[in-house]
């Protein structure tokens, strides 16, 4: 039999994955500070998680948001200016609350 998913139940498994190989904590502290509806480059991500007491490098942190935008979807980035500007997409918004207060 086969069966279609929606684009939300597909986004919802993903992020599931993604969050359950998340040892220390780090990517929910991520998909935190997107919720918090604003844009960040990875210099405001990296400065977040530094003072949230991460052990993280720049290089790692920029991996993480960059994998973030392209295996997870969730995320709208603006290359216009010096920095990549990363943005929660709005049609995602509910969807990652939802997966990290239930996870």
């Amino acid at each position: 039999m086969f069966v279609l998913e929606t684009i939300e139940e597909r986004v919802r498994s993903r992020l599931t994955k993604y969050l359950s190989r998340d040892s220390t904590g780090i990517r929910k502290a991520v998909l935190k500070l997107f919720l918090e509806d604003d844009a960040y480059t990875t210099s405001d991500v990296y400065e977040y998680l530094r003072n949230h007491n991460f052990d993280v490098s720049y290089r790692g942190v920029s991996a993480m948001v960059g994998l973030m935008n392209t295996r997870l979807g969730i995320l709208s980035i603006d290359v216009t200016g010096d920095h990549n500007v990363y943005m929660l997409k709005e049609d995602y918004r509910q969807i990652v609350r939802s997966v990290i207060e239930n996870y």
